[in-house]
Parts: C-alpha cells; structure tokens; sequence
C-alpha cells in the first residue's frame, strides 16, 4: 500500500469501529499494522510474532509462502486473541481489502472477547510466549540446539492430546501426596469433622494406598507426563509445560472455528454495507467477499456455514413460523438478542446439533462422502446424519481421544496409554512416528491400546522398536 491509501484506510477505520459499535459489537482495543508478504506469512507459520524457534515452524512458512508466490492461496489477515487484540494485515491487499478484512477483525475481537470457552486464556500470550521464547533459547545455548529440539519435537507431538479445562472441578493428586477430603482442602462447614468420623480409617491406613495411578482415565496426556515423568530433568519439563501452556492457548480457537469465522464473515458483510462505497469498490467488495464464502467440493467451508446458520438462527427467531410460536413462544423480533446470545454461550459442537437445520443442509448440499475402492463417492444425504457426521469429525478437536490408564504398568514404571474409539481408526504411520517421542519424555516402555479394524491391538515401544499384539 502506498502512503496516501495508508492514510485512506486509517480513515476508513473510524467509520468501520463506529459502524461496529453501532452494530454491538464488544471490542478490545485494536492495533492495526501493515506487513509485506514475508512477515505476514512467518506469523501465521509461527502463529504468534514472539514465539521460540521450531524447524516446524520454517517447513509451514515454506509451503504457505510458496502457496502464496503461485497465488494458489492468501492470508488476509492474521488477528491475536488479546488485550489489546493485534491484526496484521497483508501490504499487498489494496484498500477496499484491508477495509473489509478489518472489519472481519473486529467481530474477531468481539468473539474473543465475549464467547466464554476464551474466557480462561491469557489475553498477555504475547508478552508470556516472548518470556517463554527467551528461556528456550537460553537452554539452547546452555545444552544445545539438538537437544532442546528433541525435547521440542516429542512435546508438540503431543500437545492436541491435553484437557482443556483441566482447572474446572478437578484434582490432580501426586504420588505420595497428602489425603484431602474436600477439593479446595478446607472445610465447608464446622461439622465436618464429626462427618469425618463415619469414614475415619485406622491409625496405621490413614491414607488408603492407590492401586493404579492415576486412580481416573487422565485426558491430559502432555500434562500427565510432564508432571510425573522421571526421565525429564528440570529444564526439559519447563519445555514440555511450555508447549502445553500455548496449546491451552489456541485450543478454543479450535473448538470455535466454525462460529468464529462465520460471526466474522456475517459482521464484515453488513458493516461494509453500510459505508459508503462507490460502484467500483462495491464491485471489488462484492467479488472478494464471494470468495471467502465459495463453497468446498471436498470440505467445509467454515466461513460459509458458519454465516448460513448465524443469518438462519436470526430470521427463525425474527420471523417464527406459527408452529415455533406455539411450541416454544416465540414472539419474533428477537433475532439480534438470539445470535448475540449464541455467540456468548456455544461452541461449535453445540452450535452445529442447535442449529444445523434440515433445510440448511438441503440448501447448503451438504453429504457424506467416503473412498470406495478407487473412487470417492457420496453415501449419505439424510440431514440428521450428516450433521451428527459433521459433529463427530469436531470432537476433541478432531483429535483422537487417548487416555492415560496406567503410569506403573507390569510394576516398573512403563506407561499405558488407551485410545478411546469412536469409529474411527487412528492413522498407524503417525502412531508409529509418535510413539518414540512419548518414551523421550516417559523414559520406559510405553504401550497404547487401540482398535484397527474392528479387532483390539495393542502397540509398544521399548527404546528400540515398534512390537504389535492383537488382544
């Protein structure tokens, strides 16, 4: 962008945040910044300006920027979930571009800020992953670039398998740790020592001794490691908890894809509506946003769906048919209030069963498609299943859900992993891949049990190679 269209567009802003705040949309504060091409594209490989340094990182960069130097694919727009919310915006993009793209930012900042699976993530990640970087790199110079890259590699090969809300109603006891009788530790009343009295144990058993640990199936795999590994030296749990901390970061960015996006898609067309813009740019408005909404032969469009069920839960709560008036009282005229509700209190699994109607997925030709043989081919069209398929590749993140069962398996400290299965077979090259990055952390045998075409397997690796047993 030249100077004086910079200057066009940091005009255009006001109208576009008064234009939002009209409209009730519930902000941050916003910081805009121009960037070429190559800084755009390092943020959205590293996915945060200050993160450390991972080859990872590079090999995403390579693919995305040569994406873009064919013009096979483009980022507009790269927004941090922070307080103040930062947006990059690409120098490439012209005016009418980044006018649009900003005010898709700022419903971006809204959502963030208003929808409560973000209300437990650190809005100063920027800051916090600049420290964490900066400790990293200190451990790279005291012990070496290889091996904090190791350590690197088997935590992030891990880091989709953790509890998200690991906080909420949950202990997580230590081998060896005191006995509680309540979850915050103290008392709820000042009788409860008398209460105590009827579970008392004996002097010598005061604490009854675990037979497994984790007494519980543990979600949090990473975390579960982290904590309890005795291989790990201090440096290298720092690393692991690192890299589970930024995952707890994004995590409801995954869980909200679908919604985000379409909230922002579904604000950006409106605010953009209502400024005045002359024939041309209408035009060029009009073609970029047909772009982002293009429907996918092969996937989900996640800014298309998400703007079709916004824009249908508005008109049935603005228009109700006489049947919805009836069975839910309805009284209409209260679309605005629904989606703004919505937008605070779902996420996209319940955004999807809520709200994915039959007549959406008609209009919308949604299906469900499998390879057969040689040929990939549709093989179901009726809505309620395809919406609940829909669902089923959103669960955990559509990440396969592994459990921690056992960290003393056969009494000597080897680790039991079970894949929980939920009709979908876990990829074995990526199993196989995996599995020496968990003995990394673990330190001894590891073993995961799973199901491969329909019949039990279990998995190990004991330092030196992958064995497979049919259970």
């Amino acid at each position: 962008m030249t100077p004086e269209e910079i200057l066009q567009f940091e005009r255009s802003l006001e109208k576009i945040s008064a234009k939002a705040e009209e409209f009730g949309l519930d902000y941050y504060p916003m910081r805009f910044e121009i960037c070429p091409a190559d800084i755009i594209y390092t943020f959205g490989a590293y996915g945060m300006p200050t993160r450390y340094s991972h080859w990872s990182f590079g090999k995403s960069f390579h693919r995305m920027k040569t994406q873009y130097d064919y013009n096979l694919s483009r980022i507009y727009e790269l927004v941090i979930n922070s307080n103040p919310c930062y947006a990059f915006l690409l120098d490439g993009n012209s005016v009418i571009q980044n006018m649009m793209v900003a005010a898709h930012v700022f419903a971006h900042c809204d959502f963030f800020k208003n929808n409560q699976w973000f209300r437990h993530t650190s809005r100063n990640m920027v800051e916090t992953m600049a420290r964490s970087g900066e400790r990293i790199r200190d451990y790279e110079f005291r012990y070496g670039r290889q091996k904090v890259e190791e350590v690197l590699d088997a935590a992030l090969a891990l880091q989709e398998h953790i509890e998200p809300r690991y906080d909420i109603g949950k202990v997580h006891p230590k081998k060896g740790g005191n006995c509680r009788h309540s979850v915050s530790g103290k008392r709820e009343t000042p009788y409860d020592d008398l209460w105590e009295l009827d579970h008392k144990q004996p002097e010598t058993d005061k604490c009854p001794k675990v037979k497994k640990f984790p007494e519980e199936p543990e979600k949090d795999v990473l975390g579960f490691i982290a904590a309890n590994s005795k291989q790990l030296e201090d440096w290298e749990r720092d690393i692991a908890f690192i890299v589970r901390e930024e995952m707890l970061y994004f995590w409801p960015q995954v869980e909200t894809k679908i919604m985000n996006e379409g909230w922002a898609t579904l604000w950006h067309a409106r605010i953009m509506r209502e400024i005045d813009l002359n024939e041309e740019e209408t035009i060029e408005f009009a073609k970029m946003h047909a772009g982002v909404i293009q429907p996918s032969r092969t996937g989900i469009n996640p800014y298309l769906i998400g703007l079709k069920i916004w824009e249908d839960i508005e008109k049935r709560w603005d228009e109700p048919t006489e049947e919805e008036r009836e069975k839910y009282g309805r009284p209409g005229g209260q679309g605005l209030e629904k989606i703004f509700e919505v937008r605070e209190t779902e996420n996209d699994i319940s955004f999807i069963r809520n709200y994915l109607t039959k007549d959406l997925v008609e209009k919308l030709d949604l299906y469900i498609f499998k390879k057969v043989y040689t040929k990939w081919q549709v093989i179901d069209t009726d809505w309620e299943r395809v919406r609940e398929g829909l669902i089923s590749i959103l669960v955990n993140g559509g990440n396969p859900y592994i459990v921690v069962e056992d960290s003393d398996c056969n009494k000597n400290g080897e680790l039991y992993l079970k894949h929980y299965h939920e009709g979908r077979d876990l990829d074995l090259f990526y199993l196989e891949k995996t599995l020496p990055h968990v003995y990394r952390l673990w330190g001894r045998n590891v073993y995961l049990e799973t199901v491969v075409e329909g019949k039990g397997v279990l998995f190990s690796f004991n330092g030196d190679k992958i064995q497979k047993k049919v259970l």
